[in-house]
């Protein structure tokens, strides 16, 4: 799905809007820096990048920990691949710094398992949809970087689901490090909490 742009009063480039409950994609080159707005400060975003030029290849959560040595991503962080390669770098994060880099994106699946009878917008389906809307065909879902979901493991290793800590109108910023195609997803959770009950949109504005 091709996301509503407007003209960012900050910069000459477009915010684009990340609609609630779909997804958007697009082209970075070498270089070109990104920002993503929690214009409600409620909505948890799907992230996800590919390499450009070879679609087998994109960012890797597993792979982001165990070169990190934590879960949990901050500003300064580069970010790597499936081959362990450098494809983004985390410029700057205006919220608290709660993300997530465990959980799978949502899919039909899941809201079948929690009731749903009939079909539910899900992560899983917006990346494809929207990648496919900018001719571009991934190899599998790979598991997103989940910007302000707030789901932390408690002391006994359980994952609670909670609402977002973020606020409105908190943004990060990514650098791509090679030439990237990249993914949101206004994620449309709206049984469990992590959306506070009511996904809404976000943006995102190409900055350079």
């Amino acid at each position: 799905m091709v996301g509503k742009k407007k003209k960012a009063k900050s910069s000459g480039f477009a915010l684009v809007t990340i609609p609630a409950r779909r997804g958007v994609a697009t082209h970075l080159k070498k270089g070109q820096t990104i920002k993503v707005v929690n214009t409600h400060g409620s909505q948890v975003v799907d992230f996800w990048a590919f390499n450009a030029d070879h679609s087998g290849e994109f960012m890797s959560m597993e792979h982001c920990r165990v070169g990190l040595g934590r879960y949990r991503p901050k500003p300064g962080d580069e970010l790597i691949t499936n081959q362990r390669r450098k494809i983004l770098k985390f410029l700057e994060d205006t919220s608290p710094g709660v993300h997530d880099t465990m959980m799978a994106a949502c899919d039909r699946f899941r809201y079948e398992q929690l009731g749903c009878t009939e079909y539910h917008d899900n992560c899983t389906d917006n990346l494809w949809e929207a990648l496919a809307a900018v001719r571009f065909k991934p190899t599998e879902t790979p598991c997103p970087f989940n910007l302000w979901q707030n789901t932390p493991v408690d002391s006994v290793g359980s994952i609670e689901q909670l609402r977002t800590v973020s606020k409105r109108g908190d943004f990060v910023r990514f650098k791509a490090l090679m030439n990237v195609v990249v993914c949101f997803s206004a994620c449309p959770q709206d049984i469990v909490q992590i959306n506070s009950g009511r996904p809404r949109n976000a943006h995102y504005q190409i900055t350079n």
